[in-house]
């Protein structure tokens, strides 16, 4: 789920913050915080509302509430069912992450941090909203180093970013995001999604809405939202795969990487379990008798991403195909086919001579009386 922060007082931590999906029976879901380089795994169910120190800072993080299947209604966070189907939780850090200048300024009385050196070697801009709608910003350039102060509506603000402005028209603190998809032309719907047109009718009131391929959409149905998905349709796999180690291998004297391997356990629910490895172009099969490899009868796992960003999660695919062994044995019949044709003999057709297309062609004399 994507982060949405508001600086209370002070300026930004700097913290980045997932939400994992929650898997049902009291699990909650797992919340990850990025922060000083360093990343922490929080469990939702066993923390919550406890104040959990962040390592490596004098920050505390404290998970304040927890909704299941989250919607705004009326302007107000609410829960439209216990299911996990839209989790969503209030994330609060508190405590001394950069300093801050007590003088006369916007965020409560306090003055925006200053960038730090790595942030400043990025172009980087982060706008805050105060308790009485006052608007101030952080801003970073390559060109003209670090910068902040307050943001005033309708002036512009010089960003460095070759000759880009920031201008704010407006603050909505009540805002409410809504998206809407409609159909493309045929000559622009090339690398687009595929979608479907949904229709609710309720009390005489009529709602269309495009549902694109993997997207989820709410129609404004009342006293609830209808929560409405089109995608691919989700299929328990006989294996339960869990991720025991992710290495990741830097070029000699950078930071970019050279390559990255996950350690996985596969299990069925008969007691089998096996553990192995994969990395790029070197898949895991599960099992692993030469048979079953041999015939297709295997799960085949291969690396297929990975997030930087989190080293405990690692994106693998798993490939399964049965009928590969009769592919491989069609496509070589139809190889030695056309050898046969036209490199042996016998099965090649004898080439007629001139003398036997003029027999062929010759008519016969009439019969004398």
């Amino acid at each position: 789920p994507e982060k949405i922060a508001h600086a209370a007082k002070g300026g930004s931590t700097g913290a980045k913050i997932s939400l994992s999906q929650p898997g049902g029976n009291g699990d909650k879901g797992q919340l990850t915080i990025f922060n000083a380089g360093r990343t922490q795994t929080i469990d939702v169910a066993q923390n919550l509302t406890r104040n959990i120190p962040l390592q490596g800072t004098e920050l505390t993080a404290r998970i304040d509430k927890y909704w299941p299947d989250f919607r705004m209604i009326n302007g107000k966070p609410v829960s439209v069912s216990d299911a996990p189907n839209n989790a969503a939780v209030v994330v609060t850090i508190t405590g001394r992450g950069v300093p801050v200048d007590s003088g006369d300024a916007p965020h409560g009385g306090t003055n925006p941090p200053e960038m730090n050196e790595t942030n400043a070697a990025q172009n980087h801009l982060t706008i805050f909203i105060a308790d009485d709608d006052s608007l101030a910003y952080e801003l970073a350039s390559r060109r003209n180093g670090a910068s902040s102060g307050t943001l005033d509506l309708g002036k512009p603000l010089v960003t460095g970013w070759a000759d880009w402005q920031l201008v704010a028209d407006k603050v909505l603190p009540h805002a409410q995001q809504w998206m809407d998809f409609r159909p493309a032309g045929a000559a622009s719907a090339n690398d687009l999604p595929d979608g479907v047109r949904v229709r609710v009718e309720q009390n005489g009131q009529m709602f269309d809405q495009w549902v694109p391929s993997g997207w989820q959409i709410a129609i404004p149905t009342s006293p609830q939202p209808l929560p409405i998905e089109f995608g691919f349709r989700a299929i328990p796999l006989p294996i339960a795969l869990e991720l025991l180690k992710f290495e990741v291998t830097r070029n000699e004297g950078s930071d970019a990487p050279a390559g990255f391997k996950s350690t996985v356990r596969v299990s069925t629910a008969d007691g089998e379990s096996a553990a192995g490895q994969c990395w790029m172009n070197h898949p895991y099969s599960f099992p692993n008798a030469w048979w079953r490899t041999w015939t297709g009868m295997t799960f085949k796992m291969s690396q297929a991403s990975w997030n930087p960003e989190n080293l405990n999660q690692s994106t693998i695919q798993i490939l399964r195909d049965p009928g590969w062994l009769l592919k491989w044995v069609g496509s070589l019949l139809i190889v030695v086919g056309v050898f046969l044709m036209f490199y042996v003999k016998q099965f090649r057709r004898p080439l007629r001579t001139k003398q036997t297309q003029r027999a062929e062609t010759a008519v016969p004399e009439p019969a004398g009386v």
